[in-house]
């Protein structure tokens, strides 16, 4: 296995930008162009493709943020991360590598954000976690039950902030609906509706594409190897990488996990599920035949919670989550988060006609459950990795609304109805079933 043998070999490969000092110098800490508040977050970031680059935007904005290093196993992604990070803060700085040990090993780095395909998520952020870091990690929290769950169990034993990556958790109208629901403005809670169409572009696309006769090269920039991870090998086919990753289940997991982690994550909130989930998980759905993605498409499937109330989900539009009660039903939009409800008065005024609740609109005074509003996700994450309060999306929460697609896309790969003790953390009576919940990982690599 050459991945352990050559734990710095892409560094040799790319090009001058890369060859970067180990030692932070004085300006990459703020001492030349800015002044560091004590209480300075040096950060690095694993994972700089659109969303990587994205979440490092998002925390160079923060005026408490200091990023030092990224990785990233394409050069090219690489090299415009670090050109992004030293243009921020007019030096040339910033460190660069393939392996994310570089950044995880540094005794001066706080905090990461991981934002690699989904495969990538636990071993990472266990690992930088292990080493006193902490982690903001992309949604879903995992690319299976048992990486999840490792995830969780490393944020319990270490005590690490963690935040997962679900920001509709942080849109100030979807906590708005999870707290009109759990104070019972629909009445008594029945049914949950999850919606989530295959009807982007990029899913048409996707659902149209078939394997090529001839695969190309690996192109020069790219440690395919390393990019695989815990999986494979298999060769190198570019409609398997960047981006459309996410509908190989070896990667991700399809709209399942995709929006899904998302959508399901509301509904999660709304019933005060946080700690726990369904005990019965039935689903179907369709795979395209000499498709290079496996993922489902045209799912349905019904989520079973032990008081009864049964989250149904479907590939119809519009994307969102609809709850149903006794008195009424509510509509949230994913993303956005743009209320409709049954009837007017369900709603507070400012949050009609779907308009966003700002952060400090008023509750009505008789609602017992307050679920509080966020500054944003990712001011949310710096905010506690500073007062070591929990985050608006921790490991426990990102960890049991990802066993929830997870399970969705079990039961759809065995066609069977699974049961869930979510308690145990356990299938019942169905060992076959259990090969899905934790992959076999190719060495050097484990959580």
């Amino acid at each position: 296995m050459k991945t352990t043998d050559s734990r710095r070999s892409f560094l040799g490969q790319a090009s001058a930008v890369l060859a970067v000092p180990w030692i932070v110098s004085p300006s990459s800490l703020g001492l030349g162009r800015f002044v560091p508040p004590s209480d300075r977050i040096v950060m690095a970031a694993i994972g700089c493709g659109g969303k990587g680059r994205h979440n490092t935007k998002m925390f160079l904005e923060d005026s408490r943020v200091q990023v030092v290093a990224v990785c990233d196993v394409d050069r090219n992604h690489l090299e415009q991360a670090v050109a992004e990070v030293n243009q921020h803060y007019g030096n040339a700085d910033c460190l660069a590598t393939g392996d994310f040990r570089d950044l995880t090993d540094r005794p001066d780095v706080d905090a990461v954000h991981v934002s690699t395909p989904d495969h990538w998520h636990a071993v990472a952020s266990v690992a930088a976690m292990r080493r006193c870091k902490d982690v903001y990690c992309e949604k879903p929290l995992a690319n299976s039950f048992g990486e999840s769950k490792a995830i969780r169990d490393a944020a319990r034993q270490t005590g690490r902030i963690l935040q997962c990556g679900s920001h509709e958790r942080s849109t100030n109208n979807c906590r708005l609906a999870a707290e009109l629901v759990r104070n019972g403005r629909i009445g008594q809670l029945q049914s949950v509706l999850i919606q989530m169409p295959c009807t982007d572009p990029h899913h048409l696309e996707a659902m149209l594409r078939k394997t090529p006769d001839n695969l190309p090269p690996v192109p020069g920039h790219l440690d395919w190897d390393r990019w695989q991870g815990h999986t494979g090998p298999v060769p190198y086919h570019s409609e398997r990488c960047h981006f459309w990753w996410r509908f190989v289940l070896d990667y991700g997991g399809g709209e399942m996990t995709d929006r899904g982690a998302h959508i399901i994550d509301i509904a999660q909130l709304a019933m005060d599920a946080d700690q726990t989930g369904p005990v019965l998980f039935e689903a179907r759905g369709e795979q395209v035949p000499g498709s290079p993605y496996d993922a489902f498409w045209n799912y349905s499937f019904v989520n079973t919670y032990a008081n009864g109330v049964r989250m149904t989900g479907s590939a119809t539009g519009p994307r969102g989550v609809r709850f149903e009660g006794t008195e009424g039903w509510l509509f949230v939009a994913i993303h956005g988060g743009a209320l409709t409800a049954s009837s007017p008065e369900l709603l507070p005024e400012y949050a009609r006609d779907g308009r966003a609740a700002g952060s400090d609109e008023p509750l009505p005074d008789d609602f017992r459950v307050r679920l509080g509003r966020s500054p944003g996700h990712h001011r949310n994450f710096i905010d506690c990795v500073i007062s070591r309060d929990a985050p608006m999306a921790t490991a426990e929460m990102g960890h049991r609304t990802a066993t929830i697609c997870h399970m969705n896309n079990i039961a759809m790969r065995t066609g069977r109805t699974l049961r869930w003790d979510p308690v145990r953390e356990s299938l019942i009576n169905d060992p076959a079933a259990g090969q899905w919940l934790v992959p076999d990982m190719r060495p050097p690599w484990s959580v």
